[in-house]
């Protein structure tokens, strides 16, 4: 398959939330490919070193930041580091999720605070960090990551689905409340991805019928996928989208 290059992303600033597996991975990779700078924060060290060999191949070697999702003080200093080693972040991906299983009877007010800490409150924050340098850069781009969970009412994950809609909402409120400083923000929704953590966890026979009864696509979608989409809404190629959300789901919702 043949993809597109954006010569406007080469030796952008970009900062990737959770960007040490998974779709996160790719996302670096493909920056790093067209050119970019890229930081990155994740908590597995020996994940992100594989990550950094990938990257290093194709383009600039990335910057790793080991951070906790939830730590907002550990956030705000990865993105202060990140802007003091590659310039204020041109662009945001909060890509960084936790998609655990859980039962609505079984969730106390403690694992519900925690939940909210790692699937929305690092997307808050994080915009909040970069905006000063997306202002002095004179514009920017915010790409949050969000989910058809709950476009297609998956269950056994309620508070996930629940920040994971909230994640449009954040989109559109930050696209108008930062358009005026031309920083762009869009959510980029994510299908059913066949990351080694969904192969391994989730995806059994029952998972393989209902991908291959509800997409329209054939085949499976991978986080390269993804990252082609954040690739695009990251360039100057979009430079007059911005609140909309982006399904990449092979046709499901």
């Amino acid at each position: 398959m043949k993809t597109a290059h954006y010569p406007s992303l080469e030796g952008r600033s970009v900062f990737v939330t959770g960007g040490s597996s998974g779709i996160g991975a790719d996302i670096v990779v493909g920056f790093a490919r067209q050119g970019a700078k890229v930081a990155f924060t994740g908590r597995n060290a020996e994940s992100a070193a594989k990550v950094l060999a990938e990257a290093s191949a194709v383009g600039p070697t990335p910057l790793f930041l080991q951070s906790e999702a939830a730590d907002v003080a550990a956030l705000q200093a990865a993105i202060a580091q990140a802007a003091s080693a590659h310039g204020d972040i041109n662009v945001l991906v909060n890509n960084v999720a936790n998609d655990q299983r859980h039962d609505i009877m079984s969730v106390t007010p403690d694992d519900f605070d925690w939940r909210v800490s790692v699937n929305l409150r690092p997307h808050f924050f994080a915009a909040q960090a970069v905006v000063p340098g997306m202002r002095r850069l004179g514009g920017g781009v915010i790409v949050n990551l969000g989910s058809t969970s709950w476009k297609i009412k998956g269950k056994g994950y309620p508070v996930y689905a629940t920040c994971k809609s909230a994640t449009v909402g954040l989109s559109r409120s930050l696209a108008r409340d930062l358009g005026p400083d031309n920083i762009r923000v869009n959510t980029l929704t994510p299908g059913w991805i066949m990351t080694e953590k969904q192969l391994t966890q989730w995806v059994d026979a029952e998972g393989e019928r209902a991908m291959d009864d509800n997409q329209c696509l054939p085949g499976r979608i991978v986080g390269a996928d993804i990252a082609n989409m954040a690739l695009f809404l990251a360039a100057d190629d979009s430079s007059m989208v911005t609140a909309q959300d982006f399904v990449v789901d092979a046709g499901w919702t």
